[in-house]
């Protein structure tokens, strides 16, 4: 029934994508949103922000552990339910519609089209990059987004079901939201960016191995080796540089963030970065998830 749930969760994002009215994730912000508000009051203290986060996960991880045990004596709708939730929570199609966004108006030469689009998947300055910087922003976010976004929930459904998938997901999406190096953040986001580390530790490494097969496979893995050590994400590093290795792209270098720069470790190796590297590198998240599918279905066939 697993299987078939996946199946049906990836057909559904492939032809629906992202649901366009209400998103249970735009619900779980205003949510999250609230409770920040509400307990960041010690700017100095790593404990609001393990409180908060034990707020905001546990209950709905109960509720979907309860819903689980629930429907399981009934196929039917634990299927529609695991179906629906990893629908949900998988960005596989928004991903590559965000990466042509990028990518059209680059390779028509519409440069500052191109980097309006490219604002809206990365956080760092986008204003003054030129049309290599655009193209190693985006690239870099479609290989590094392949696993938050696809192979992550992905692997949390399979390990963990519904409530894996549904834990993985509400914790990345604090991350996202909590986890940012200022004033504000620095101490509060502290617990759910390790959180996040730690759920996407084993994914993402299963996710560079994959890249690493369905691409240029020993470049790939020289670059794992020996350039995610030095990458400030333990867990983007290998995914990055596999990748960019797969791809025979440089990426890294550096970077502007609200007026400061950061220089990077160059990730990859062989050519510059352009609007072919964002199309190959989709082509690559695409591949990987077809092996990923096969091998699923091949293990169903034999077990």
């Amino acid at each position: 029934m697993m299987m078939y749930a996946v199946l049906a969760a990836l057909t559904m994002d492939f032809f629906f994508g992202e649901p366009k009215c209400f998103h249970p994730l735009i619900g779980l912000g205003t949510f999250a949103e609230k409770i920040e508000a509400w307990v960041n009051r010690s700017p100095n203290s790593k404990l609001p922000g393990l409180i908060a986060l034990g707020v905001v996960v546990f209950p709905l991880w109960w509720l979907a552990f309860m819903l689980e045990r629930a429907v399981e004596p009934m196929p039917l709708i634990s299927f529609f339910f695991s179906a629906m939730v990893l629908y949900l929570a998988i960005g596989w199609k928004s991903l590559l519609e965000h990466a042509e966004a990028v990518r059209v108006p680059l390779q028509r030469g519409e440069l500052k089209q191109a980097r309006q689009k490219v604002a809206y998947i990365v956080s760092r300055d986008t204003a003054s990059l030129n049309p290599e910087g655009v193209s190693k922003a985006a690239t870099e976010s479609v290989l590094e987004n392949g696993s938050d976004a696809i192979f992550a929930p992905l692997f949390w459904f399979l390990v963990g079901g519904l409530s894996g998938v549904l834990v993985y997901r509400i914790v990345n999406t604090l991350d996202a939201m909590w986890g940012y190096k200022n004033a504000r953040f620095f101490y509060f986001g502290w617990a759910a960016a390790k959180f996040d580390d730690v759920l996407n530790w084993l994914p993402a490494r299963f996710c560079a191995l994959t890249y690493a097969l369905c691409g240029n496979t020993p470049s790939a893995i020289k670059c794992w080796r020996e350039q995610a050590p030095d990458w400030k994400s333990p867990n983007a590093g290998p995914v990055m540089a596999s990748g960019a290795g797969a791809l025979n792209v440089k990426l890294g270098g550096i970077a502007h963030y609200m007026g400061d720069s950061e220089v990077r470790p160059q990730l990859g190796c062989g050519e510059a970065a352009n609007y072919e590297s964002i199309q190959q590198a989709e082509s690559l998240v695409n591949r990987s998830l077809i092996l990923w599918v096969s091998i699923l279905v091949i293990g169903f066939i034999l077990l």
